[in-house]
């Protein structure tokens, strides 16, 4: 029987999308991974409410790790986020209209967090099952960062792990646009080897 919680989030739709490919491959997860129970949330792309979304079934489920995954138009590769920032700033309006520009994520709180997930494994037993990834050093401003950094604050010196994975355009978003993207079956591999090097540390 699996030992062990896993939280894992994806996003709904957002900036005119019909559909949040991090949503989509976490929804498609096994509900045992390994020595994992794997525990699946959408959470909405609005500054503030995704991390109290999160944090609330948190509360609940009492999971060893949370696994935040995003959208990340543009990138070719599925991403491990190295670093979050204090930081809010949002080049477009977030599902319920907010743009903050520059205001701090947790007024007061340090500058930045580091990943406490093995970043680094991750990326790498991605690619060894034969999807493109690389390690990130920036989630950007907007909500991704935004959870990312509520995260990594609330659990911090807890003893739970946390951290954010990007993942690239479906091949339907990136139709008609100059975008690199990767099929769903292959983040949905990325994910669970993600997950796989993230066992072999918990």
């Amino acid at each position: 029987m699996p030992g062990k919680s896993i939280l894992i989030t994806g996003f709904d739709p957002f900036g005119g999308e019909t559909i949040n490919p991090a949503w989509e491959a976490v929804k498609r997860l096994p509900e045992e991974i390994g020595s994992f129970r794997i525990d699946k949330l959408q959470v909405p792309t609005v500054f503030g409410r995704a991390g109290v979304v999160v944090l609330a079934r948190a509360e609940v489920l009492k999971p060893d790790a949370v696994i935040c995954v995003g959208q990340a138009g543009g990138r070719d590769s599925v991403t491990p986020e190295m670093v979050a920032v204090n930081l809010r700033y949002a080049p477009i309006p977030d599902n319920a209209g907010a743009r903050p520009l520059d205001e701090p994520v947790v007024p007061g709180g340090p500058a930045a967090y580091f990943a406490t997930l093995p970043v680094r494994a991750m990326a790498e037993r991605i690619s060894a099952a034969g999807v493109r990834a690389a390690v990130s050093y920036s989630a950007g401003a907007f909500v991704c960062n935004d959870l990312m950094y509520t995260a990594l604050h609330h659990f911090a010196g807890t003893g739970v792990r946390a951290g954010f994975i990007h993942v690239p355009f479906l091949p339907e978003q990136a139709e008609g646009r100059d975008a690199p993207s990767l099929p769903l079956t292959d983040m949905v591999r990325a994910l669970m080897a993600a997950l796989r090097a993230l066992e072999e540390e918990l």
